[in-house]
């Protein structure tokens, strides 16, 4: 089975999740860059942490046979912070990286005149690098919250097509359905959605325009409920060719409309027992720590 999650915030995560992802058949990602839990209080801290993505990261991912990529943008919650706007400047120069697949996530948190309007913008950013957006759904109010969302894609001008509307649930697929964007379902253990309730919309609504992603945060997550949602699927009575498409083909179509995707899967350096090669570093620092002993 092969498998591309379309969104998981691997920064969150150890190294020990990427080899227990690469023998699950996870063989590429998406990255969206999101809050971090801790406030970031300076321009800086962001564009360091987008250095991150379009670097360490990719390069970390690479020693398990993983090709990772990113979405970046000045995210809902943190847009509430005025020490945060000074992003939106230096966000069009990150939009050109390659690796870069998306603007996102964007949307709301909690629905505040800032976010309107770095939603906006950003919706912009994307129409003019002819980038794909992944929108983020609120927790809270989520169907009032979604409509909202879709009001504002629809007063952007970009293609409904170009937009991924993520963290959906039984209340708020068929908005985004009609709407004819594509539609984000995040697997969580205790919260959002899992994959009983994945399953049955699944029959509800088809394979098309699907994306399940396992988000896998700093909370309790798991980054391989995408591969655990293909399981339930099968045990269900889908078609290998139907989990194929919802977690392969569906991302690949979404994220391959930026021009930017890279789906050959790198050499897995650091997978099974077989450590990376001397030389194997990304600023000087490789995921070895020190020299395997002798038996």
């Amino acid at each position: 089975m092969r498998i591309f999650d379309p969104h998981i915030h691997m920064t969150s995560r150890t190294t020990d999740d990427y080899q227990a992802m690469y023998a699950a058949g996870v063989r590429a990602l998406v990255e969206p860059a999101f809050w971090l839990g801790q406030p970031r209080t300076s321009v800086g801290s962001f564009l360091d942490y987008f250095d991150s993505l379009i670097g360490w990261e990719p390069f970390r991912a690479a020693q398990f046979g993983i090709r990772h990529h990113c979405t970046l943008a000045l995210n809902p919650k943190e847009a509430n912070d005025p020490r945060c706007a000074e992003v939106l400047e230096h966000l069009p120069r990150y939009l050109a990286k390659d690796g870069v697949v998306a603007v996102g996530e964007i949307g709301y948190d909690s629905m505040t005149p800032e976010e309107d309007e770095a939603f906006a913008v950003q919706l912009q950013l994307a129409i003019a690098h002819g980038l794909p957006a992944l929108v983020h759904t609120p927790h809270r109010d989520k169907a009032a919250g979604t409509g909202r969302t879709l009001d504002v894609v629809r007063e952007s001008g970009i293609a409904p097509e170009r937009v991924a509307v993520d963290h959906l649930n039984e209340l708020t697929a068929a908005q985004v359905a009609e709407a004819g964007c594509w539609m984000g379902f995040s697997i969580y253990p205790d919260t959002k959605m899992d994959e009983q309730r994945m399953v049955r919309i699944l029959r509800e609504f088809g394979t098309e325009r699907v994306l399940v992603n396992s988000a896998a945060d700093w909370g309790r997550s798991d980054p391989l409920k995408t591969r655990r949602t293909a399981e339930a699927m099968i045990a269900a009575g889908f078609s290998s060719d139907d989990v194929d498409q919802v977690v392969w083909r569906n991302p690949v179509a979404f994220y391959a409309q930026s021009g930017r995707l890279e789906l050959d899967s790198p050499v897995p350096l650091g997978v099974e027992t077989e450590p990376a090669p001397a030389g194997a570093t990304f600023a000087g620092n490789s995921v070895l720590r020190g020299v395997r002993g002798e038996a």
